[in-house]
């Protein structure tokens, strides 16, 4: 702002060296450079400020916590009854799981373990090896980051995980620092878009620390509600951290756009995802028949915002011809709502991967191809349901396949409990120079076919 000013002004001056000193500057070209003053300062100081990732990294976990479907049909006979593990089978078959996803080794005992100390346990070597790999992997220090973040929905513990991580990369006292819990598998968007305003309050170039992760442990339910027990099958161990500068100095995407919706106001909305107790008191995660219809609305709000920031005017117009003519006409049959082809507007797609019914309704609701969700259902295959961090293991997967070029766009979708559907366009400034390490010893062998 000092700059242009500055500028402005040396143009002015100049022009007053050059006028006639016996004549004085007509009155229109005071008022002018008075106006461009003005209009300058208004834009400069109402325009907010960029947002840049500076990179990410995702865990890897040790190839001794993979919990292959195999095992639980041979050890589940011992503490489950017939019914089940018929549901149980059935569900991984159709889950669109491999066999390499992987699971805390609590909830590898017969039955299943908690403890305080192991949810820490789970927590530290989760989030301390994505930190870990991240500050290597940008050389940045643990002075120099100015905010933190951490997210995780279904488990806290005193002092909370933003305390482990302070203390433990002893950071400065006057960051700012917090922890959200209870958001569903979207609070990392929300996450980014918190540390994406706070950015913009802050001094030019500093730095947010964003970690999303989901801790397994202590969340096993033990009851026999059918309904309750998919949260067992289908979370896996996962976790992401996240750099974030309002420096576009060493960035390799800048932040476009984010979208948030929430249809919590809804009764059915708001009990779709809900953690409650069975009748003999087993706490778990009750997964409504009405999600998909309930995730599908959300959706269809969060289009209705972003469509008009990323589509070209083609499409923006076929769509707003579409809305209207629904309006208008809402009782005829032949008036459908035009889908817009986001494809001409972003080149990648990361969705949730929160289970393949998900993935298949997103893909259906925005046609888009099998190649587009590529990325959502490998990182289903390979790591499993992770939470808020399965955007970024579907970025990497995208970086990893080197199908990420300079300029292209990155949607990310997320869906979380509430019921929310938030959204994160990237641009892609500089693309990695080689595979995340989630992804690096096992990229050769994807895509793989997933059977439906």
């Amino acid at each position: 702002m000092a700059i242009a000013t500055a500028k402005v002004t040396q143009i002015f001056q100049y022009g007053l060296l050059t006028w006639p000193t016996t004549t004085t500057p007509p009155i229109h070209q005071v008022l002018a450079f008075l106006l461009l003053t003005a209009v300058t300062f208004k834009f400069l100081i109402q325009r907010p400020r960029s947002v840049y990732l500076v990179d990410y990294a995702c865990y890897e976990p040790s190839s001794n916590y993979r919990f292959n479907p195999a095992t639980l049909k041979e050890t589940g006979r011992l503490f489950l009854d017939d019914d089940t593990m018929s549901f149980h089978t059935n569900i991984f078959r159709r889950s669109g799981l491999g066999n390499e996803t992987c699971l805390p080794y609590s909830l590898h005992y017969i039955p299943p373990i908690h403890s305080l100390s192991l949810v820490r346990e789970e927590a530290e070597m989760i989030i301390f090896k994505v930190i870990d790999d991240l500050f290597a992997r940008t050389s940045v220090k643990p002075n120099q980051i100015d905010m933190l973040i951490v997210n995780c929905s279904g488990t806290t513990v005193v002092p909370s995980m933003a305390d482990m991580v302070m203390n433990r990369y002893k950071m400065r006292g006057d960051i700012r620092y917090m922890q959200l819990a209870g958001m569903g598998c979207s609070a990392g968007l929300i996450a980014v878009d918190l540390a994406r305003n706070l950015l913009q309050t802050m001094p030019y170039g500093a730095r947010a620390l964003v970690v999303s992760t989901e801790i397994l442990t202590g969340n096993y339910y033990a009851g026999k509600k059918l309904s309750m027990q998919l949260t067992n099958l289908l979370f896996r161990t996962g976790g992401a951290a996240v750099l974030l500068s309002s420096s576009r100095s060493s960035a390799r995407f800048e932040l476009m756009h984010i979208v948030r919706k929430s249809t919590s106001a809804q009764d059915s909305a708001y009990h779709c995802v809900f953690q409650e107790e069975d009748d003999e008191g087993n706490l778990g995660i009750n997964l409504s028949k009405d999600l998909l219809t309930v995730a599908g609305e959300a959706l269809k709000d969060n289009i209705s915002t972003i469509a008009p920031l990323v589509l070209p005017v083609s499409e923006q117009f076929s769509f707003l011809l579409s809305s209207i003519s629904q309006k208008v006409f809402k009782k005829s049959p032949s008036t459908k709502q035009h889908v817009p082809n986001f494809g001409l507007a972003v080149e990648h797609f990361c969705v949730h991967a929160g289970g393949r019914a998900v993935i298949d309704a997103v893909q259906r609701g925005l046609k888009l191809s099998d190649k587009q969700v590529e990325p959502s259902r490998m990182t289903l295959h390979r790591f499993g349901n992770t939470s808020s961090s399965s955007l970024w293991y579907e970025m990497a997967y995208c970086e990893a396949k080197q199908l990420m070029r300079k300029g292209d766009r990155v949607w990310m979708i997320g869906f979380g409990s509430g019921y929310k559907c938030n959204s994160a366009v990237w641009k892609c400034i500089r693309p990695a120079r080689c595979a995340d390490s989630a992804w690096a010893n096992c990229i050769h062998r994807y895509p793989v076919d997933v059977p439906k």
